[in-house]
């Protein structure tokens, strides 16, 4: 593969993107789309890693005036793109608006003084950027001060401006550099909703709501100084909540038709990029794996899996798909779902995670109080925020949800059994009941209890799948619960005989040892499949290696599990 271009791992500078020698996805037509649909202020709601970031970069080095946009041969590093295509349109626009560019990622912190300090920061190495206005005779000594408080730092680099001027920062640097310019600021803020998410979990959620709310305000409502403003985040918060009295306001969710080809790789781009990379052998894989949102009626795949899965292909070309988009960010909202969620909710998480679809109402439109206000809620965030998606985008007052693809079905698994073991721990008194019956030979109480845990998990078994997969979910669980057993040497799959146990414990210091097949009951024929499972640890000898071992007492059991019951026997 030599001679090909590198694949763009982590890159979110489009100048970088363009000038760096990157395979780059022609997004460009987003600008000519945004200008062709005018909005004081847009907000672009799409899951992480679907190439928000970098757009915003891309509109960035569009629109700023002195924008480091041209190349060595005097060309621009917009040439040979879509949007090159729009003289007039790149005529009245391309490079000729002052830009105010920030990105709210880092703006957290474990309480509301500690977010300040970091909005401080990000507002004032941006103002920084323009230092030129200290000499600009295009505002007045008055406003020169006002400038140099928003730069100001101590003797330690931290940003010294006030709260009432943190407030109105935005506002005054929108009006200095349109003075300054003769033309409107764009503004441009990625990931606008992460503060709020940080105040909602650290519990300051309602001084930053305020406090966002009269940042926004200052700047986006009637202010004569904002050519346009574009926004980015994961969650469309209620325009009550941040976005109060803004009446020029236009929100693009993964709802809407508008913009949908402008997030995320479309089929076309992913074949495209293989085809370029020679990985078409790799096209079925990669769409079951990364494919499957849909936004508005177009399915896209989510570009960071492609473009990461394509890395590795490069590195090793007998990769197999992995899970990349599951380390980008915490996935607690799946747990947290599941600890507030009712019967009938861990239902049709299973109908989910079997590939069944499901149909809720969905609100595009949330505070984060709404989170614990109602569980219902929980469905709408799951879906804004890419863990489900929409069948098609058919009208209507309920949305047809399922899981995307294979990456997020493994997402969901992770999380459920991390929650099942969370929950077993609660009641370790009867968690230890339960295992101490396969030490006691008690068959009637190990079937008991583990029918209880089977009724209170979700069933992860695929309905589709094979008979060995099914079998897996419950020799899941059982390993889950043994886990927490001291003095147990627990071993799942471990050589012994002529083959593999499912499970073996050695108990050393009661020279014990436990041996347990695993058996799915097809039609719920309990007795056949617990007398297979009995003979298969017979005939393959599995308790050799418990002997070798020196464990004087042999426990031997056969379980059969169908759907949430199971039949325990032993020999």
């Amino acid at each position: 593969m030599a001679g090909k271009v590198k694949l763009p791992m982590g890159v979110e500078n489009f100048r970088e993107m363009r000038t760096g020698g990157f395979y780059y996805v022609d997004k460009t037509g987003l600008i000519k789309t945004l200008l062709g649909n005018p909005g004081k202020v847009n907000l672009f709601t799409r899951p992480r890693r679907f190439g928000k970031t970098l757009n915003m970069s891309m509109f960035k080095y569009f629109f700023e005036v002195g924008s480091d946009i041209m190349l060595s041969d005097n060309g621009t590093i917009f040439d040979g793109l879509e949007i090159s295509g729009e003289k007039e349109l790149c005529e009245e626009y391309m490079g000729k608006f002052p830009v105010i560019s920030i990105t709210l990622k880092g703006a957290t912190g474990e309480n509301f003084e500690e977010a300040k300090i970091m909005l401080r920061r990000i507002i004032g190495k941006e103002a920084m950027r323009f230092r030129f206005l200290m000499e600009s005779d295009k505002i007045d000594d008055t406003e020169r001060s006002q400038y140099e408080a928003l730069i100001g730092t101590d003797k330690t680099g931290t940003f010294t401006m006030s709260d009432d001027l943190l407030k109105d920062s935005l506002l005054i640097l929108s009006q200095f550099l349109q003075k300054h310019y003769g033309n409107g600021t764009v503004m441009l803020i990625d990931e606008y909703d992460v503060p709020l998410d940080k105040a909602y979990r650290a519990g300051y959620y309602d001084s930053m709501v305020e406090f966002i709310r009269v940042l926004f305000g200052n700047v986006f409502k009637t202010n004569d100084s904002l050519k346009f403003a574009v926004l980015t985040g994961c969650l469309r918060i209620s325009k009550e909540s941040i976005f109060t009295g803004l009446n020029n306001f236009n929100v693009y969710t993964v709802k809407d038709v508008q913009y949908n080809e402008y997030f995320g790789f479309s089929d076309r781009e992913v074949r495209k990029l293989l085809e370029y990379y020679e990985f078409m052998d790799k096209y079925d894989a990669i769409k079951k794996w990364y494919d499957g949102y849909h936004f508005g009626e177009l399915e896209v795949y989510c570009p960071w899996d492609v473009v990461s899965y394509c890395h590795a292909l490069r590195m090793e070309p007998s990769m197999e798909p992995q899970n990349y988009w599951v380390n980008t960010s915490s996935n607690d909202i799946i747990r947290k779902f599941l600890s507030k969620a009712k019967t009938a909710d861990r239902n049709d998480i299973e109908q989910l995670i079997n590939g069944n679809s499901i149909k809720k109402i969905i609100r595009q439109e949330l505070t984060y109080r709404d989170l614990d206000s109602d569980p219902d809620n929980l469905w709408s965030i799951l879906f804004t925020t890419g863990y489900l998606t929409q069948c098609s985008a058919q009208p209507g007052e309920l949305t047809e949800l399922v899981i995307p693809n294979r990456e997020i079905q493994w997402i969901f698994i992770r999380q459920i059994r991390e929650w099942f073991k969370w929950e077993t721990k609660k009641n370790m008194e009867r968690l230890e009941f339960f295992c101490r019956a396969f030490q006691e030979n008690d068959t009637a109480t190990i079937e008991e209890g583990f029918n209880a845990y089977l009724k209170k998990t979700i069933s992860i078994r695929d309905t589709n799948a094979r008979k060995e997969m099914k079998e897996n979910f419950y020799h899941g669980i059982l390993l889950a619960l043994f886990g927490n057993m001291d003095g147990w040497d627990v071993r799942s799959n471990a050589e012994s005989g002529d083959g593999y146990s499912d499970i073996s414990i050695e108990i050393e210091e009661q020279e014990m040892g436990i041996v347990i097949e695993l058996k799915y009951a097809e039609n719920a024929s309990f007795d056949t499949a617990c007398q297979e499972a009995l003979k298969q640890i017979n005939d393959r000898n599995y308790v050799e290696k418990l002997t070798d071992d020196g464990m004087t007492i042999i426990h031997k059991y056969g379980i059969a599990c169908y759907k949430r019951r199971c039949k325990v026997i032993s020999g």
